[in-house]
């Protein structure tokens, strides 16, 4: 890298959490809800760009344990993985062990691979990440490199609202206990227009923005509705 964009407490707060990141239980039960929504979410517009899941060249960025990542192999996409915890890719490469799921799970920031395999996917995930590092827009215009002329890429974020503060932060961190507390910082959540700003320099034309909705009651996500708190988008890059 020739420029560190990360924040080591971010990574240390995530390496305490590997440990049960396959924990549908632990501190990330929240995501295992999320997972299924955001897997429908590629799947379906993938298969609508003509381009299914099953023998594409897929990036998850900023994997974690990798709940994401093997349920995009399962889906037959060949998938690369990569975070800057190395806890979490250790714990990563376990799983693969115990479930046999084949994923290349790497430890490397986004702009290193950039700067390696410009061209190379025809999706790019990630998930949840951007708002734990100091320059979003870098990882957006890194994802833009990776791909294919036709490729997409698929993010997740959180809204920086007031009912994003109240349910993200305050409902899911200390009222209900979702989350470990000092999961999110608001300052670092990105309104929709801000990341359609960072997707144009980069090169990209944005598709969709849909909501990315929890229901902690009954357990489950679903993509559509609101998105003033969790939200989803997919942008495509021109083929010229």
């Amino acid at each position: 890298m020739t420029q560190a964009n990360f924040s080591q407490p971010e990574l240390d707060k995530f390496n305490a959490l590997a440990s049960r990141w396959w924990d549908p239980e632990g501190p990330q039960k929240p995501l295992h809800a999320l997972n299924p929504a955001r897997l429908g979410y590629v799947r379906e517009r993938m298969l609508t760009s003509g381009t299914p899941l099953r023998g594409a060249r897929v990036l998850d960025v900023g994997c974690g344990g990798g709940l994401l990542s093997e349920a995009l192999a399962r889906e037959g996409a060949d998938v690369t993985a990569i975070d800057l915890a190395p806890d979490l890719i250790k714990i990563a490469k376990l799983h693969r062990l115990e479930s046999g799921v084949q994923v290349d799970y790497r430890l490397s920031a986004v702009e290193t691979l950039a700067a390696e395999a410009p061209g190379t996917f025809d999706a790019v995930t990630c998930m949840e990440m951007l708002e734990h590092v100091p320059d979003p827009a870098s990882v957006v215009a890194a994802c833009a490199t990776l791909l294919k002329p036709g490729g997409r890429l698929f993010l997740s974020t959180l809204n920086r609202t007031p009912a994003a503060f109240a349910l993200a932060i305050v409902g899911a961190e200390y009222v209900a206990r979702l989350l470990p507390k000092g999961t999110h910082q608001y300052r670092d959540f990105i309104k929709p227009s801000e990341l359609a700003g960072a997707l144009r320099a980069a090169g990209l034309a944005l598709e969709d923005v849909s909501g990315l909705v929890y229901d902690p009651l009954r357990h489950r996500a679903y993509v559509g509705g609101r998105t003033d708190v969790n939200y989803l988008a997919c942008a495509v890059k021109p083929l010229s």
